[in-house]
């Protein structure tokens, strides 16, 4: 692995002092200029080739130590005057087994300020720009407020995901799922919160993507409307307070919370949270961005040879329903036996056994009596499948050490961990903690009720995170005489531009029933998806999830056998991704390598689209190529699929129809 950095950004002693006036730092490729003003006031901007992406935007910090008030923002000649000022580089790149590609480079240059206890670092790449504030007060306080702005030079459009669905009415408390408000800047809701990564849509064909990363003992950076065309970050208090509340009971819900939106308890330094700005001129290329894993923690454990990636026989999505068998399905230790042989026939690595399956306050009484969880267990490694079991965040951390021991000890390979909807400063520590203890333990994690945030790179034993509007969502979708209240096609070929930016996500793809427009309804026992029978295999390729869900039922699945077949060969991580084309809320084909075989995946919204795939990126040679695509009549009947296989090299091109809601999907060894 090369590793070499040209400065150490830490390394302030050498700076010099400086005048009051404008600093830049540019991209390696010098497209991308990063312009820091220091009069008056501390801002930012940032320029990619000669187009305006953030007009000058203020950057602030207020901490209460004691009685006595540190600030950073407004700037005196004296603050200036003590100024000092660091330039840096880094290029090199480092190994990710658990994602996308095997190896991730992390190349910036990079402009630090440093104002005595405070510090802003901003880095500058090809791709993005992102700065994070350090405090060296050296003494415990609270971080009372964080100004982060993000100012546009005009009334530009956006994809915006607003904040809906709180949990017992708390405004902070939420599942981070949100379809994708697509509005002027001008036109946001004033009173809405919104989730990152939030897209700005800049004149040329060029995206600007806000989003935080790499946030550690700090709240996530929610966004609100902001004067004239600009979006101001918003923070979630400190929670002082909570009652079990929520869905179910299943949450627990601030019912106090204080001035301030963190604490810092210790006189050690203390670093936030990178606030980012991708810039794409292709928004193919957001397909592909590494932004969010440079800007992560670095892995924490030294021994991570015993995370295994994989694909999960899931159950709750298709209600336990199983046809053709002898005894009543539910949840009873005869229907996840037969979950755990579906995965052995068809190279599972894992099942879950989702809500049901233990008590309703804890993970150690009270256990459903109809499973018997230690002869699942058994039975499993018999079989070569690990056992994966659903917990909500709340009973996993009342007596954590204690559950993860037993468990471990028992043989069960992870928790899906659900309900956090939560991301305050508490949530964030407790997740962190979390997957310490479980790593410990040697149990994977899936996170549901939160989106990424870096840590999974810390602790890539954290296989995915939930934070987005899956197929769980067909279920209860409504509809009214002209179709489905929501565009789900049209979400799934949005979502990865924006919501996969951060890290993984548990779509939960695999609906074996598809509909189109016309034909699709709500079901909650027996579900279907919007889109075609190809759409649902493109996301095995497309969708980013080293856990991966065959969400319905084993027995669809085994009247769908070559479907089956199909899906079980796609790996859920990979050694290099391409991002062949694309356009945000319209469509989207992604390339992808484990070893020598590539992996293909397309996907449209509901308009029909014609493609020409380029297979370039082969190597020499002859190829044997498995194609699935839309049938003739997908667009009648959407569970219409054709395979065929074929030989290809790399100077051929394949043109492709992909039917309203469509896709295609290829391995291609």
């Amino acid at each position: 692995m090369k590793n070499y950095i040209f400065t150490i950004l830490t390394c302030l002693a050498v700076a010099a002092p400086v005048s009051a006036q404008d600093l830049q730092v540019a991209s390696p490729d010098g497209k991308l200029i990063i312009t820091v003003g220091t009069t008056g006031s501390l801002t930012w901007s940032v320029g990619h080739d000669g187009d305006a992406v953030l007009t000058p935007s203020e950057i602030g910090l207020k901490c209460q130590v004691g009685k006595q008030t540190v600030e950073l923002g407004t700037l005196t000649a004296k603050d200036v005057k003590r100024m000092k000022v660091a330039r840096s580089g880094s290029n090199f790149s480092f190994d990710t087994p658990f994602y996308k590609k095997s190896k991730v480079e992390d190349h910036y240059n990079a402009l630090t300020v440093d104002f005595g206890k405070m510090a802003v670092q901003f880095r500058a790449y090809d791709d993005g720009a992102a700065y994070r504030i350090m405090t060296r007060i050296g003494k415990p306080f609270n971080v009372t407020c964080e100004k982060a702005e993000f100012r546009f030079a005009a009334d530009y459009p956006a994809f915006i995901p607003y904040v809906n669905d709180n949990r017992s009415g708390e405004r902070w408390c939420y599942s981070f799922e949100s379809f994708y408000d697509e509005t002027p800047l001008s036109k946001m809701y004033a009173d809405s919160l919104a989730i990152t990564p939030l897209a700005v849509c800049l004149p040329h064909g060029k995206k600007a993507v806000v989003m935080d990363a790499g946030v550690e003992d700090y709240p996530g950076m929610m966004l609100l409307k902001g004067k004239g065309n600009s979006l101001k970050a918003d923070f979630a208090p400190y929670p002082l307070e909570e009652e079990i509340s929520g869905y179910g009971r299943l949450n627990l819900v601030p019912t106090r919370r204080a001035d301030y939106i963190a604490r810092h308890e210790s006189k050690a330094p203390y670093e936030l949270p990178w606030r980012a700005v991708l810039v794409s001129t292709n928004d193919a290329d957001l397909l592909n961005s590494d932004m969010a894993q440079r800007l992560a923690p670095a892995c924490r454990l030294k021994d991570t040879s015993w995370i295994k990636p994989g694909k999960v026989a899931w159950d709750w999505w298709n209600n336990t329903n199983l046809t053709g068998v002898d005894f009543v399905a539910g949840m009873n230790t005869a229907t996840y036996r037969y979950y755990i042989d579906f995965a052995a026939r068809n190279h599972l690595e894992y099942i879950i056994i989702d809500e049901g399956w233990s008590g309703k306050e804890s993970l150690l009484d009270d256990l459903n009596p109809e499973i018997d969880l230690q002869q699942l267990v058994d039975y499993g490694r018999q079989k070569g499948v690990g056992v994966i079991l659903w917990s909500s965040w709340r009973n996993c951390i009342g007596d954590m050490e204690r559950a993860m021991a037993h468990y471990e000890a028992m043989g069960v390979k992870g928790f899906k961990v659900d309900f956090f909807d939560r991301d305050d400063q508490c949530v964030i520590r407790s997740a962190y903690e979390l997957a310490a203890c479980a790593a410990k333990h040697h149990l994977l994690l899936d996170l549901h009720g939160l989106k990424p945030f870096g840590i999974q790179r810390a602790y890539p034993n954290i296989m995915n995170f939930e934070g987005v509007k899956g197929l769980e969502n067909c279920k209860w979708e409504a509809r009214t005489q002209q179709g489905p209240v929501h565009d789900f096609p049209r979400y799934d070929v949005t979502a990865p531009y924006l919501r996969m930016l951060p890290g993984p996500m548990d779509y939960t793809p695999g609906a074996m029933v598809n509909a189109n427009r016309d034909a699709f309804f709500g079901n909650n026992g027996n579900p279907m998806s919007q889109g075609t029978r190809a759409h649902q295999l493109a996301m095995y390729v497309a969708y980013e999830a080293p856990l991966q869900m065959l969400a319905d039922s084993p027995t669809k699945y085994e009247k769908e056998q070559e479907c089956t077949d199909f899906i079980a060969q796609i790996p859920t991580t990979f050694d290099e991704t391409i991002a062949l084309e694309g356009e945000m809320g319209e469509y989207l084909v992604v390339a992808r390598r484990k070893g020598c075989t590539w992996y293909v995946g397309g996907m449209t919204n509901w308009t029909a689209r014609d493609i020409t795939l380029q297979l370039d990126f082969l190597s020499e040679g002859v190829h044997q190529a498995q194609l699935m695509t839309d049938g003739i009549n997908a667009t009648r009947d959407a569970r219409d699929y054709k395979s065929q296989n074929m030989e290809v090299r790399k100077d051929d091109h394949m043109h492709l129809h992909l039917a309203p809601g469509g896709g295609m999907a290829a391995i291609i060894k």
